[in-house]
C-alpha cells in the first residue's frame, strides 16, 4: 500500500540559490551599497536618521521595461528630496491571492497561466541588478520564505503581509535575516499579531532551512533587532488617525519595543480606493508636527494609474504598459507632486523643530 501523502502532478529538482547568483555578474561594490542602504533605512527606524522613509511604487512588478522606466524616474526624485526623505523603490515579486489569480513575476512571468518559476527566478534577479545599477534601495514582500534565499542580497527593506504576520515560519526566517523589516497589523485592524512577531523575530530560533546549494540545513539565528509595524487598516476601516497610533504606541512601549511606525497609504487606509491615499498622505502631514513615531510612509503608484483586468489565458490580451494588473496605482505625476509636498511640509516641520530649541 501506497502511503505517500502528497498529490502532485510534477515533481524536479529546482535550480539552487548560489548557482543562479552565479548566472550573473556582480556589479564592483554592490555589498557595500545594499548595507549602506539597510543601515541608512535601520537608523531612520531606530530614530539615528531623521528623514522619512517613503516606500513607493507599482502594487507589484510584472513588466521588467516599465519598471525601469518608473525606476529611473524614481531616482531623479530621490536626488532632489534626499535631505529630508529617504525613497525606496517598491519591487514585490509575488502576491497573496484570496482565491487564485496571477500570483507574481516569479510565478508566471509571461502572465499566460504556464508558471515557468525558473525563467520567473532568473527574470527577476535580473531586474533588481537592473534596479542596483540605478542606484536606488529596493523593497519588496515575503510571501513564500524560500525565495528570500534567491533574492536577498539585493533587497534593502522587507515586509510580511497582513495575512502571514502571524505565521512562525516567516518570524524564524525574519529572526535570521540582517535586513529591516515591517510588519503589517492583521486584516481585522488589530496590531496584536506583528506585536508578537516584532517580538518573536527579536529573539533566536532553532528550524530547517534551504542553504545556498539548495540543501536543508539546520540552521540558528541571531535574532532581527531592525524592525517595525506597519499600519495598513483592518475590516473596521482606517487606522492610521492620531487615537489609533497613540493607542497603538501605548502597546509598544509596554512591550518595550521600538516606537516606530510606517502608515501604509493604500489598502484598508483607503478604503480600497487607490485616490485615497492621497488624503491617507494629507492627514499624516498634519500629524508629523506633533507626533515624531511616524518614521514613513508606503504608497502604491504607477507610471499610469488605475489596474486593468484581463484574461491570464487568453492570448490576445492587450496588457497595458504602466498600468498595474494587481491593486490600483496613482499615476507618476500624482506621485511625484505628492512626494514633493511631503517634503517641503516634512523640511519646514524639521526647521520649526530646530527653530524651538
Amino acid at each position: 500500500m501506497n502511503t505517500n501523502c502528497f498529490n502532485f502532478l510534477k515533481e524536479k529538482d529546482f535550480i539552487s540559490p548560489n548557482l543562479l547568483k552565479n548566472k550573473f555578474n556582480i556589479y564592483k561594490n554592490i555589498n557595500i551599497n545594499i548595507l549602506e542602504y539597510r543601515n541608512i533605512i535601520s537608523n531612520i527606524i531606530n530614530k539615528l536618521d531623521n528623514r522619512l522613509l517613503i516606500i513607493c511604487g507599482p502594487c507589484s512588478v510584472n513588466n521588467r521595461e516599465s519598471l525601469i522606466e518608473y525606476a529611473n524616474n524614481f531616482k531623479n526624485l530621490s536626488l532632489k528630496v534626499n535631505d529630508y526623505l529617504y525613497l525606496v523603490i517598491r519591487a514585490y515579486y509575488e502576491k497573496p491571492r484570496t482565491t487564485v489569480g496571477w500570483k507574481g513575476i516569479i510565478y508566471d512571468p509571461d502572465i499566460n497561466g504556464s508558471n515557468d518559476i525558473e525563467k520567473g527566478i532568473y527574470t527577476f534577479r535580473e531586474i533588481l541588478l537592473d534596479l542596483f545599477n540605478i542606484s536606488i534601495p529596493v523593497a519588496s514582500e515575503i510571501l513564500n520564505p524560500i525565495f528570500i534565499r534567491y533574492f536577498g542580497d539585493l533587497l534593502s527593506w522587507v515586509s510580511i503581509g497582513a495575512r502571514t504576520s502571524e505565521s512562525q515560519i516567516h518570524r524564524e526566517i525574519i529572526s535570521g535575516l540582517n535586513i529591516p523589516v515591517g510588519f503589517k497589523n492583521s486584516t481585522d485592524g488589530s496590531i496584536d499579531s506583528c506585536v508578537n512577531s516584532i517580538i518573536s523575530s527579536k529573539n533566536s530560533h532553532n528550524f530547517i532551512y534551504i542553504n545556498e546549494y539548495g540543501k536543508l540545513s539546520y540552521v540558528k539565528t541571531l535574532g532581527n533587532l531592525n524592525s517595525h509595524i506597519i499600519l495598513r487598516g483592518g475590516k473596521n476601516g482606517p487606522n492610521y488617525f492620531y487615537e489609533n497610533i497613540d493607542e497603538y504606541i501605548k502597546i509598544l512601549d509596554k512591550n518595550k519595543l521600538n516606537k516606530s511606525i510606517l502608515i501604509d497609504c493604500s489598502h484598508d487606509n483607503s478604503n480600497k480606493n487607490y485616490k485615497n491615499q492621497i488624503n491617507v498622505v494629507n492627514n499624516i502631514i498634519k500629524q508629523l508636527k506633533n507626533n515624531k513615531y511616524i518614521i514613513g510612509l508606503m504608497i502604491e503608484s504607477n507610471l499610469n494609474e488605475g489596474n486593468q483586468s484581463f484574461d491570464l489565458y487568453d492570448k490576445n490580451k492587450n496588457i497595458k504598459y504602466g498600468v498595474s494588473i494587481t491593486d490600483s496605482c496613482i499615476n507618476w505625476k500624482d506621485t511625484e507632486d505628492l512626494i514633493y509636498k511631503i517634503y517641503y511640509e516634512y523640511k519646514n516641520i524639521c526647521n520649526n523643530r530646530q527653530n524651538e530649541k
